[in-house]
């Protein structure tokens, strides 16, 4: 105990690499920054973005774990042969075979580069709750996989193996693997725009684009009374990342807004080809899965769709839209794929 006891006389007070600055000033919220903020990260409040706050709070709120869902009907119908169509079938095992590695890619994304580069602790708080629900959703898809039946290793491995997965997975890696290095640092104008170029791969692509297709067309086979299950889970999915990119959108602009001179005008260029890229791999995507129509639609009216949300995601930016008069199909076109409440734009 003697010793115990001299320890802790002698202890330097410091945690981690950051030495605590004993008798400093508490932080007030002109002190917080979204990046390159000195500091003290560990006080939560005062709260500089309510917004984050919030959103931290509706996410708790909207908790689900998979095995809530009954899988019985979708066992049924997926080991019935007459249960699905081929190109229904089709749609199933692509979805979930994109699913389920790149939720693990944006839960990576988030725990080894973002959550160290965001330097405000309420939005911190947010990436937490986010990097949670990525857990959960990989389990939705095993959960599903496992119920059904499939080849676990051939459905996991699909964004190696499928071209039209594969691009989109590597289009994902290829634009965020550089902040899960863990010797990059912000703090010079052309770290911060890499960071800013991470988020905007992150949510407004990745997560802001290529979900799109998969969703719609899962949502849409869950209203015609097949794999209701699966569909089930996807639309408790859909409502968390649509929480996500709203996060990463407010994210983004609150850095452009406190970092002007990273939004030149050769950076806009860029980011509007990012959005460009994405759009066109979701394209490919949506006419692999949708060789033929299905379920109400064919890869025809997704790709004017997924020019609305281009559009969209475009705007949400600050940036023109590159796809002028393209706007959302019909009301009747969507409400054969989701419901009105399911729509996430």
């Amino acid at each position: 105990m003697k010793a115990a006891e001299a320890a802790v006389a002698n202890m330097d007070a410091s945690a981690g690499i950051e030495e605590l600055e004993i008798g400093a000033a508490r932080v007030s919220v002109d002190e917080k920054a979204m990046i390159n903020c000195r500091a003290d990260l560990n006080q939560l409040v005062p709260f500089k973005y309510d917004w984050a706050w919030q959103k931290y709070i509706d996410g708790c709120a909207n908790h689900w774990m998979p095995q809530e869902v009954n899988m019985t009907a979708d066992v049924a119908t997926w080991k019935n042969p007459e249960g699905l169509t081929d190109d229904e079938r089709r749609i199933v095992e692509r979805s979930l075979g994109y699913f389920s590695t790149a939720d693990s890619l944006v839960a990576n994304n988030l725990v080894l580069g973002i959550y160290r580069l965001v330097t405000n602790p309420e939005c911190r708080q947010y990436l937490l709750r986010q990097a949670f629900e990525e857990a959960i959703h990989t389990h939705a898809y095993q959960y599903c996989i496992e119920s059904l039946g499939m080849d676990e290793g051939a459905v996991f491995n699909m964004y190696r193996e499928v071209p039209s997965v594969a691009k989109k997975a590597a289009w994902s890696i290829s634009h965020t693997h550089i902040l899960s290095d863990p010797t990059f640092a912000t703090g010079t104008p052309e770290a911060d725009q890499q960071l800013l170029r991470n988020l905007i791969g992150f949510y407004a692509v990745t997560e802001g684009i290529f979900f799109y297709c998969g969703f719609t067309q899962i949502l849409s086979m869950g209203r015609r009374n097949k794999m209701t299950g699966v569909a089930e889970q996807f639309q408790y999915i859909l409502r968390d990342e649509s929480m996500h990119l709203n996060f990463g959108i407010d994210v983004i602009n609150q850095i452009k807004l406190e970092n002007p001179h990273l939004w030149t005008p050769e950076f806009k260029e860029e980011v509007t080809q990012m959005i460009l890229e994405g759009t066109a791999l979701e394209i490919e995507y949506a006419r692999d899965t949708m060789p033929r129509g299905v379920l109400g639609m064919n890869a025809a009216m997704m790709e004017e769709y997924l020019h609305f949300i281009a559009n969209r995601r475009l705007t949400q930016l600050g940036l023109v839209e590159q796809f002028p008069g393209d706007k959302i199909p019909s009301r009747g076109c969507r409400k054969s794929w989701i419901s009105k409440r399911e729509e996430f734009l």
